[in-house]
């Protein structure tokens, strides 16, 4: 009797452990389940969202093709610095050209030749109508696409100052309709000085003096006449680059000037151009 007892003991002891485990691995294979889950639905979530992403790659190569393609059958590079000229832009070229000497368009040999002939066409019709060579204190130079003007220093300043005289205004408002006719213009004002040191409480030297007189040019350009301060620069070069050696007071006097470069922006010109 008490052997049966035992063996039954063994028994239910057993059957006990037995079903732990069971309940555990249970458990276990639960958890295993919901995972399983959790990452085939995140698959499925990043596969769709590949599928969004690489659907749009697709759209955008589309589109990069395409505006290749048409690029390369629209626009024409000019010159050295790559600038893109579409058709419309060499129609307005064209047109503009018919105005040209024929001897001057015989002698234009490619598309930057041609652009650069209307451009200075068009730059030089502006000069002419402001009158402004017509001063012989005023010298103008029109060098392919860069328009060069230099101003006598006893046309905007008294000796020794960088303050605008009162017969200033008259020569600024001229440079300023020139500047403003034609919004593709970038503007550098430089001013020269002659050989002769100078050292007073307001200018420590010509280096001084030259920068102070063109800041003067480029202020009253943009606060009387309205030139936009982002297409100018200021700069002074000091008695470092003359005209003529600095061996008498003529020379002296035409070494001190106000030069002013007007540079028009090669995309701008044509933008505007194409559209008028």
């Amino acid at each position: 009797m008490r052997k049966i007892s035992i063996i039954m003991l063994a028994i239910i002891v057993s059957s006990c452990v037995s079903k732990k485990k069971y309940v555990a691995l249970e458990q276990e294979k639960g958890e295993v389940v919901s995972e399983l889950q959790k990452t085939r639905v995140a698959k499925e979530d990043l596969e769709a969202k590949f599928d969004k992403i690489q659907a749009r790659v697709d759209e955008y190569n589309s589109k990069i093709v395409s505006l290749k393609e048409e690029s390369d059958s629209k626009y024409e590079v000019v010159g050295d610095n790559a600038a893109l000229m579409s058709n419309n832009s060499k129609d307005v070229m064209r047109k503009t050209l018919t105005k040209v000497n024929p001897a001057k368009v015989s002698q234009a040999k490619t598309l930057k030749d041609s652009m650069n002939l209307a451009i200075a066409y068009n730059l030089e019709k502006t000069i002419n109508a402001s009158n402004m060579n017509e001063d012989e204190d005023i010298v103008v130079d029109i060098n392919e696409t860069v328009v060069m003007i230099s101003i006598a220093d006893n046309m905007l300043f008294n000796t020794g100052s960088y303050n605008l005289s009162s017969k200033a205004d008259g020569i600024l408002k001229k440079l300023a309709d020139v500047i403003n006719s034609e919004p593709s213009l970038e503007v550098m004002v430089e001013g020269h000085t002659d050989s002769r040191t100078i050292n007073t409480a307001n200018i420590s030297d010509n280096w001084d003096l030259s920068v102070l007189r063109a800041t003067s040019v480029v202020r009253k350009l943009q606060d009387k006449f309205a030139v936009s301060p982002e297409k100018m620069i200021a700069s002074g070069r000091s008695s470092y680059q003359p005209l003529v050696e600095n061996d008498s007071k003529d020379n002296m006097a035409r070494n001190r000037r106000t030069r002013i470069d007007m540079l028009p922006n090669i995309d701008k010109f044509f933008a505007l151009m194409a559209s008028n």
